[in-house]
């Protein structure tokens, strides 16, 4: 499904649908997050600089996102 489908789903009245499209979207996200950090690491950004660019702590981003990078 694409995203604007997925967010038409998102903002249905079923609760199915929408939880359903909710569930997709974040995984999308998700992915999209790993994509730009794996990016950014290999640009050489540091930790701290993408936990800034997300809005989180460093440590946040390390923990979630370094071992599936190995660094």
């Amino acid at each position: 499904m694409e995203v604007t489908e997925l967010a038409r789903s998102a903002s249905e009245q079923d609760p199915g649908k929408g939880l359903a499209a909710v569930a997709a979207l974040r995984a999308l996200l998700e992915e999209l997050e790993a994509t730009h950090v794996t990016n950014a690491r290999a640009a050489g950004w540091s930790w701290e600089q993408i936990a800034s660019a997300l809005g989180v702590k460093r440590q946040s981003a390390h923990r979630k996102h370094a071992r599936r990078i190995g660094r």
